[in-house]
């Protein structure tokens, strides 16, 4: 009778194992236009080449340092602009998250939603009483974890780096795409 020799069988069993992989998408770019900016009547697609320069920019004002190219919207009702709509994507811990920000034309949130999230913890980011903490801040609030936007337990890395990645578009606006 053969032998069951556990330590050669155990780890090809578990390698077999197949991961299970939590990807959540809440809402289309789409969908997150109209909760952000309901009054607009169209969304133009705005091209946004970031510079080194104006990335070094970015980086001294929000003490943010990425390599993220945004999508851009500009928000629009008639020839009147609204402000940006703009889709990132941050690390939460180990997976991207794909979140979105509307900037009024004055520079001001007006939102911030969740798009897509792929982590295995910390959804709480989802929560709307969290991502409200957001509105209303502009480039000369902190928008820091801990000071004006409070930490969610469970969630830290997450709550850390969607609050980094708005303060760099905050940034981004004001530099780059801030009407005149």
């Amino acid at each position: 009778m053969p032998r069951f020799d556990a330590a050669l069988w155990v780890p090809v069993a578990a390698a077999s194992i197949p991961a299970v992989a939590y990807a959540t998408q809440y809402l289309s770019v789409e969908q997150a236009q109209r909760q952000l900016f309901p009054a607009a009547e169209r969304f133009a697609p705005t091209q946004l080449q970031i510079s080194g320069e104006l990335r070094a920019r970015i980086a001294a004002e929000s003490g943010v340092a990425d390599a993220a190219e945004p999508r851009v919207w500009r928000a629009l009702r008639d020839d009147t602009l609204l402000g940006s709509f703009i889709v990132d994507e941050v690390v939460g811990k180990h997976e991207l998250i794909t979140y979105a920000v509307a900037i009024d034309a004055q520079g001001v949130v007006r939102g911030v939603e969740i798009l897509d999230y792929r982590e295995t913890r910390g959804g709480e980011v989802r929560d709307p009483r969290w991502r409200a903490q957001f509105v209303g801040k502009g480039p000369r609030d902190a928008l820091r974890l801990g000071e004006d936007i409070q930490n969610l337990s469970g969630a830290t890395l997450s709550s850390r780096h969607i609050t980094d990645g708005v303060r760099r578009l905050v940034a981004l606006h004001r530099l780059a795409l801030k009407a005149p």
